[in-house]
């Protein structure tokens, strides 16, 4: 390969270790997964108040990046799912937080209950952790996500009955 190919490959990685770290925030000595949780609800934050068709839309679309850059990182890295790579946490965080409403109460919540469910990795999560590449990296947080979210979509329906929470 000529120095140019060289220059666009080496782009390409640092563009993806970048965004498979949430901006290096995956380079925390302590607790990189919460920390990119963190990342991903103050990059959710400014997206709350746009219509839930544009937040799905930005969903799928950070999910698909994600599963492009922390694949590469995976071959840049040569590990499987690499600490530093909280991508699928950003995410996580943001399937967490999907219509509900965007109270410091339910925020915090999304936040406790997906780094709740990230770790215990509840069936069928521990499972999709063993999808190659990038899938895999992605899939075990989407599902820990989608139980933080079902959660809370109880605890806001229960609330909102008479006499309810």
């Amino acid at each position: 390969m000529n120095g140019t190919a060289n220059k666009v490959i080496d782009l390409r990685d640092r563009l993806a270790l970048w965004l498979a770290t949430g901006g290096y925030t995956g380079y925390a000595r302590f607790a990189p997964g919460t920390a990119g949780s963190l990342v991903g609800l103050l990059l959710y934050l400014p997206i709350v108040a746009k219509p839930a068709l544009v937040q799905i839309a930005l969903v799928g679309t950070l999910f698909g990046v994600g599963v492009w850059a922390s694949e590469r990182a995976e071959k840049i890295f040569r590990i499987t799912d690499p600490h530093p790579v909280v991508i699928d946490e950003i995410v996580g965080m943001w399937i967490s937080l999907l219509f509900l409403p965007h109270t410091p109460g339910y925020l915090l919540a999304a936040f406790f209950l997906f780094r709740v469910f990230d770790v215990l990795k509840p069936f069928p999560a521990k499972q999709a952790e063993h999808l190659t590449g990038g899938w895999g990296i992605m899939a075990d947080d989407v599902i820990a996500a989608l139980y933080a979210n079902v959660v809370l979509q109880a605890v806001q329906i229960f609330r909102a009955l008479p006499g309810g929470l």
